[in-house]
């Protein structure tokens, strides 16, 4: 009756230490949560050691998915693992590392990330924790990711996965594999994939209300943008999904798809300026605005040219808003990608624009028929030497 008396006491316990840990991290009160992460070290003394890192881990990932960026996440993580290793708590230590990985990431402390990244590897192939190599292997494919080195972050985030095959995967850690698979997908222009994956990891993180869930569905959004469908935007806000993510971050993302669907460069500008914080500081979002930018400018030219025949480039560039340099450049570009027939009189200043033709395909046809015949000649050599 007093093991059971106190095994009840320790639950209480642990369930208002974390509940308080969510509290202050709702609150956006960084320092305090930080104070309540050092001053439970006496009660962690007391209990088990996997009950002691279930809770040391948890009210650290509550703390680091405040994303405060305050300067204190890495010197608290760093005074954990040294705590962890005072305590000989090995797993705890090397969780903590795990999460000390993504900090560095965080801050662009990348060299160190990556040195950690092989010190633990090592540690865990000997320890065989599935659970947290998968975990070190996804934080590896990230850290790759952010230095373009897209091969290797495949690679790892491969081994993650394939580790992942053998063990039971909660839906956090499952929505985090989903999101960077749906974010190499999106590398490799495969918008459709990663669009699969993303709608994946967002009803992940929103089955367990993770703040995590809104990046999901922007990063979706981005991906109908990108594939060409900006009108399929409202159509996936529609109901609770867009009521209950409703802010700056995804109104920044319809007014991108407003700029796309009318095809407007000055809007999409303008978008730009209005939500910096929303999409320059997210860097996935960011690398595939510059080629939207591209595409953007590519079909606002065309939109202008499109009814002359002779169009002077100062009147292109002043309706564009843009240098005069720069919408030459671009219009060369497109016209030697063939994405339309015409011509530059760079003396005169002029833009000379060809009625569309369709290609001659004799040439193409006769060299088939050439084949043909050459197959049949063959065919009809071999069918004599048998005769003969």
């Amino acid at each position: 009756a007093v093991v059971s008396t106190q095994s009840t006491g320790e639950k209480v316990i642990e369930q208002a230490l974390l509940s308080m840990g969510k509290l202050l991290a709702q609150k956006g009160r960084v320092e305090e949560l930080s104070k309540l992460i050092k001053s439970i070290r006496p009660f962690l003394g007391t209990v088990s050691k996997a009950k002691a890192s279930k809770i040391v881990r948890e009210l650290v990932d509550t703390f680091l998915d405040m994303e405060s960026s305050t300067g204190v996440e890495i010197p608290l993580c760093l005074e954990c693992i040294d705590w962890a290793k005072s305590e000989k708590r090995t797993f705890l230590t090397q969780a903590l590392e795990g999460r000390l990985i993504l900090l560095y990431h965080s801050v662009g402390q990348y060299s160190e990330a990556l040195a950690t990244v092989n010190r633990v590897l090592k540690i865990l192939k000997k320890m065989d924790d599935k659970h947290l190599l998968m975990e070190i292997q996804l934080s590896e494919s990230k850290v790759y990711h952010t230095l373009r080195n897209i091969p290797k972050a495949r690679a790892a985030l491969t081994s993650a996965r394939t580790t992942a095959n053998s063990i039971y995967v909660p839906p956090k850690l499952q929505a985090a594999l989903d999101m960077q698979s749906g974010i190499l997908h999106a590398e490799e222009k495969d918008f459709k994939t990663a669009f699969s994956y993303f709608y994946e990891a967002f009803e992940g993180y929103d089955s367990i209300e993770s703040v995590h869930a809104l990046k999901g569905l922007k990063y979706m959004l981005l991906c109908k943008i990108m594939l060409g469908a900006p009108e399929e935007v409202q159509s996936l806000l529609t109901g609770k999904m867009g009521l209950k993510y409703s802010g700056r971050g995804i109104d920044a993302m319809q007014a991108i798809a407003d700029a796309g669907k009318k095809r407007d460069i000055a809007i999409f500008n303008q978008t730009i300026s209005k939500y910096e914080a929303e999409l320059q500081k997210d860097g996935v979002i960011e690398s595939h605005l510059k080629a939207l930018y591209d595409t953007l400018l590519e079909k606002n030219l065309v939109r202008i040219i499109e009814p002359y025949s002779r169009v002077q480039l100062s009147h292109v560039a002043e309706t564009i808003a843009l240098p005069y340099e720069v919408v030459e450049r671009k219009l060369s570009q497109i016209i030697l990608d063939k994405k339309f027939s015409g011509i530059l009189d760079q003396r005169s200043g002029v833009l000379i624009v060809f009625d569309a033709s369709e290609e001659d395909q004799t040439y193409t046809y006769a060299l088939e028929t050439i084949s043909h015949m050459g197959k049949v000649v063959d065919a009809l050599f071999k069918k004599a030497q048998k005769l003969s």
